[in-house]
């Protein structure tokens, strides 16, 4: 099992009632669905805030970062980098931002 950290945005956090960074332990190989499965368990509330309840698919408001690099698109299974699975940088969950 490994110990992993993501990064919630502001609107998550507030009403999980936790700070910016919550530790989750996974499953080797980490990826984004096991780090959201540990997430969702270990924080009920969030349960189809991030993923949709019925078919887990990321909400469109919202963005997976690595590495400083866009993983939204990836598929959701695909293991994290070593950084991330080792808990040396998190993995971030962020608001998409848009506007005109």
């Amino acid at each position: 099992m490994r110990h992993v950290r993501i990064e919630l945005p502001h609107h998550l956090r507030t009403l999980a009632e936790v700070g910016s960074t919550v530790e989750v332990e996974v499953r080797d190989p980490p990826t984004p669905d096991a780090l959201l499965d540990a997430l969702e368990d270990r924080l009920p509330m969030l349960r189809g805030t991030i993923r949709d309840r019925a078919t887990r698919e990321r909400r469109a408001y919202l963005r997976y970062f690595v590495e400083g690099r866009d993983i939204s698109h990836d598929p959701s299974d695909r293991p994290l980098p070593p950084s991330v699975a080792e808990g040396k940088e998190p993995f971030i969950v962020m608001g998409a931002i848009s506007g005109g």
